[in-house]
């Protein structure tokens, strides 16, 4: 739904590319990291952007209310993408997820560089 809402952007899942390297947030000491089940790597779930060009225009990340990873390793990151220079997203934003038998958005934030 989000591809049609944003027709000018490449809408991707899971993409942590820029070019041919990962994309990394050096300040953050953040590195891509296949096995990192707290979700401390720079894969953000969400990225809209021009693949191949420096348009980076949107970066989200979801967080399930169950998960025990502190909040602020996402608003960190996101953070990062937005500030770095390389990256330079336009717009970041959170997501926390309500889980279970009542699912839903429990908060949504823009987050500023």
């Amino acid at each position: 739904y989000l591809q049609q809402e944003l027709p000018h952007y490449s809408v991707d899942c899971e993409y942590n590319r820029d070019g041919v390297e990962p994309k990394r947030i050096g300040y953050l000491d953040l590195h891509p990291d296949a096995e990192d089940t707290e979700s401390k790597t720079v894969f953000p779930d969400i990225v809209a952007h021009v693949r191949g060009q420096k348009q980076n225009y949107l970066v989200v990340e979801f967080k399930k209310s169950s998960n025990t990873v502190d909040r602020a390793v996402d608003f960190q990151k996101l953070r990062g993408y937005k500030s770095d220079d390389r990256l330079n997203y336009e717009h970041a934003l959170f997501i926390e997820l309500t889980v279970g038998s009542r699912p839903g958005v429990v908060r949504a934030e823009w987050v500023d560089a």
